[in-house]
């Protein structure tokens, strides 16, 4: 098996190859936006190109994450900003049960483009919940025993 370091040295390369194709993207859907007229070609190409962008950003934090210091979430930190963050998460269920009953009312009405765009905004929210939820996860995986 794999050391901890060849892992890690693996995981950089795999990060900065999948730079290079999020930067062929962010540029391909840049000269689709471009070359079409379509409203709708555009707010969907401009979607993934902000999406493909934040993954760079991502993606280099998960490679710094190996060349600095170890990243760390204690109890302390997430205490701080817990009120915002239950603030925020009602904000979030709050817009996922606006979108599913907007969803539920167009379902079968023949409005695609809607359905089609409402779809990509739930899909959002629920991400956004997840990632919410996943930094609790990772607090209590670093300090089991916190509260």
């Amino acid at each position: 098996s794999m050391t901890t370091k060849e892992l890690q040295t693996g995981l950089v390369e795999k990060m900065k190859a999948w730079q290079e194709i999020e930067a062929a993207s962010v540029s391909s859907t840049q000269k689709i936006i471009e070359k079409s007229d379509n409203p709708l070609i555009k707010i969907a190409m401009e979607i993934i190109k902000r999406d493909s962008e934040m993954h760079s950003k991502v993606q280099d934090f998960i490679v710094g994450t190996f060349e600095r210091k170890a990243v760390s979430l204690t109890p302390e930190e997430m205490a701080v900003i817990e009120s915002s963050f239950a603030k925020h998460d009602e904000y979030e269920r709050k817009m996922i049960a606006f979108v599913e009953e907007a969803l539920g009312q167009i379902k079968g009405k023949k409005m695609l483009v809607q359905e089609y765009l409402l779809g990509y905004l739930l899909e959002d929210e629920r991400k956004h919940a997840r990632l919410l939820e996943g930094l609790g996860k990772i607090q209590k995986g670093m300090y089991p025993y916190a509260s």
